[in-house]
């Protein structure tokens, strides 16, 4: 499987320290036949070097290639569960690559459309939150039927990879990643004898689209976050979420299942 991916694109922070760090492994990658590129568009194998935040901004910066494989490297006291690797046992990666030690798993997207307009993919999660003191109100339709009103902070819809992250902080479930489907979650909803929302999270199949219909009431310009990325963009109307075609190849090894990241990170 790895025999014809020999053209490697690391994905980094810049830093005279971490620079230092990695000269070692590349001159210990070029020993092994593998060929470092300086444009992603040529590597058929994307490496981050720097834990979950940077892996998920190496997916998105390089356009969610479906060509390549995605792997990541945590340097130490780094959040993992995207990484397979950690930089001071680097050579563990190059000889489960060489040896074929490694398996190939598909993590879930979802596509992300603004105002019927400008699509984005996500790997982790979208969050729509209100950008001022006051709760943001909004539609939340599914397959066009509409299901709630909601009131409060904002909402957040996870992947099953991203449901470990800020979804999971906000009691939303982790969901196995095996599973296609995404999550909505609520952040602080408000719920009085006035006003009332289901008040926990939902999980919707590969085939459902979710409509959120942000209502104009001087709450016009939410956060919307992508990711790890945030963006304010002006005169938000809707927000219409799905699961996408695409699918992040990233490599893990054989031993190291999703729930074996999940219980060596949180329990």
């Amino acid at each position: 499987m790895m025999e014809k991916r020999k053209n490697l694109y690391f994905y980094h922070a810049k830093s005279e320290e971490l620079e230092e760090k990695l000269s070692a492994l590349f001159e210990t990658v070029k020993k092994s036949g593998f060929n470092i590129v300086d444009d992603f568009n040529k590597a058929n194998i994307i490496i981050s070097v720097g834990g979950d935040g940077e892996f998920l901004q190496a997916v998105r910066h390089t356009n969610f290639r479906q060509d390549c494989l995605y792997v990541g490297i945590t340097q130490e006291n780094e959040a993992g569960l995207y990484c397979d690797f950690q930089l001071d046992r680097y050579v563990d990666m190059i000889h489960a690559m060489k040896d074929d030690q490694i398996e190939v798993r598909r993590f879930p997207v979802i596509d992300v459309t603004i105002n019927g307009e400008s699509t984005f993919h996500c790997l982790n999660e979208a969050t729509i939150r209100s950008a001022i003191i006051k709760t943001i109100v909004m539609d939340v339709y599914i397959d066009d039927n509409h299901f709630e009103r909601f009131r409060g902070d904002g909402l957040i819809v996870a992947t099953p990879t991203g449901s470990t992250g800020y979804n999971k902080s906000t009691t939303g479930s982790v969901i196995d990643p095996k599973i296609p489907c995404f999550q909505v979650t609520e952040l602080a909803s408000l719920n009085n004898n006035h006003y009332r929302t289901l008040g926990s999270s939902f999980v919707l199949n590969q085939d459902r689209t979710l409509r959120i219909e942000v209502i104009q009431d001087g709450n016009d310009y939410p956060i919307i976050g992508l990711d790890n990325e945030a963006y304010s963009i002006r005169n938000i109307k809707t927000v219409t979420i799905q699961l996408s075609d695409k699918r992040v190849k990233t490599v893990k090894l054989k031993n190291n299942s999703f729930w074996d990241r999940v219980k060596r990170t949180f329990l």
